[in-house]
């Protein structure tokens, strides 16, 4: 099936804000006081918001409880989401549609891994390899998820984004921040990008999202963490990998010779693999989840049907079921597609602070290490990346990725160049078929 055509206007969009060398200057978020890393600053929230929040995106989300403007026409919301904060955003426009509790610091787990895949993926070419030594494992939280990475053994880091997106290793995690310089110069360098995107509720202690005293985020944070990740190629290929081929350990095979095994591993966002008591959500296209003991269950997705490409961010919901962070996920989904275009926004995803310095010639796409493909090395031997559920106009077989790029100024109805807060998309990717 071909690709969809690109509209006129989106073309001339994206066009226009590449041409432009005007731009103003981004607009100033105002958040509430940052966590420190005093004891006081537990890990462990307290059973209700504050009654004052983040005005990060409009002063409604900085409001306890649901903010949505039901009226005429415009569906109920879901009365089973039981989650202490949620959100839905319409991925394009930046249009919050719904939002409960949206800016309530909460323990990310590993829905964290989004900031850290958006910081370091662009550090190190897909193709770089990496001897493991016993201290790049060092300081693994115990329980941590795991993708099976061994002392001694080499890994390209193409394989380490693997583990981190499809099995949420905190090995992978911890071998990359080695690379990087380390945790420490790791966690800054979050942090740091966390402010750059304006994501101002985040603290990072642990670049993996493992329970740490004073490490917070939110639901608009990771909102904002997989909108910016989902700009870069290869971040929208490992988070859209169903399932891939890792590497396993060197063992004397017949005649003694060296043989380097390997085994399948699966994604475990479960919207975009599946599972018995849930199904592939339609038109799913990544992003990532968690789990700690803190945090509870987190999970953001981004799904596109209709022509629509929402961003869904559910935390920590109360019901005990099996995959619950995933069902409310769905519900939330079905309610923001039926609900776009009807239901007027209650606030917005800001855009980060750099966007005003957009320049023309910059590389759009975001790719990590420079390679000219975009990352070619995340579709690698073994590798088989599925970017979506079968798309509402019953295109069996078709698969969709989100194709975002970085472009931050629009053409305005007056014909002056202003910097847009908000991100446009271009057309959507079509992908081949899952094997």
């Amino acid at each position: 099936m071909p690709a969809p055509k690109q509209t006129t206007r989106r073309s001339l969009l994206v066009t226009s804000a590449v041409l432009s060398s005007l731009a103003l200057a981004a607009p100033v978020a105002v958040a509430a006081p940052k966590p420190s890393d005093s004891p006081s600053a537990s890990a462990s929230p307290s059973a209700t918001p504050p009654a004052s929040m983040s005005s990060v995106g409009g002063a409604r989300l900085g409001r306890p409880g649901t903010q949505v403007n039901l009226a005429s026409g415009v569906p109920v919301l879901p009365k089973d989401v039981s989650a202490r904060s949620w959100i839905v955003a319409d991925a394009e426009s930046g249009d919050v549609l719904a939002a409960h509790n949206a800016h309530w610091r909460l323990a990310p787990a590993s829905t964290l891994k989004m900031l850290f895949a958006d910081t370091l993926l662009p550090k190190f070419p897909s193709d770089t390899k990496h001897k493991v030594v016993p201290a790049d494992l060092a300081g693994i939280g115990v329980g941590s998820s795991m993708v099976g990475i061994k002392e001694e053994e080499t890994y390209t880091v193409h394989d380490l984004w693997l583990g981190v997106f499809l099995r949420s290793g905190n090995d992978a995690v911890h071998v990359l921040s080695a690379m990087n310089g380390g945790v420490e110069n790791t966690v800054k360098a979050m942090n740091e990008h966390a402010e750059e995107l304006q994501a101002l509720d985040t603290h990072v202690v642990s670049p993996d999202g493992y329970d740490a005293e004073g490490q917070v985020s939110s639901a608009y944070d990771l909102t904002l963490f997989a909108r910016s990740g989902m700009q870069k190629k290869d971040f929208r290929e490992y988070a859209s990998t169903v399932r891939a081929k890792f590497p396993g350990q060197t063992k004397k095979g017949k005649k003694g010779k060296k043989v380097r095994e390997s085994f399948e591993i699966q994604n475990t966002n479960r919207l975009l693999a599946g599972d018995a008591d849930v199904p592939v959500y339609e038109g799913i296209a990544g992003v990532k989840n968690g789990n700690t003991t803190n945090a509870g269950a987190t999970f953001t997705g981004v799904a596109e049907r209709g022509g629509k490409v929402l961003l869904v961010t559910v935390m920590n919901p109360e019901k005990s079921e099996h995959n619950e962070v995933y069902k409310e996920t769905a519900r939330l989904f079905d309610w923001g597609f039926k609900a776009a275009g009807k239901v007027q926004p209650v606030g917005e995803l800001v855009p980060p602070k750099g966007a005003a310095q957009a320049k023309p010639g910059a590389n759009p796409s975001g790719e990590a290490g420079g390679s000219g493909d975009g990352g070619s090395g995340t579709a690698g031997t073994g590798s088989k990346p599925v970017a979506g559920a079968p798309a509402a106009d019953g295109s069996s077989g078709i698969w969709t990725a989100l194709g975002i790029t970085g472009g931050a100024l629009v053409l305005l109805a007056g014909g002056a160049f202003l910097v847009n807060r908000r991100w446009p998309l271009p057309d959507l990717v079509r992908r081949r078929t899952r094997p």
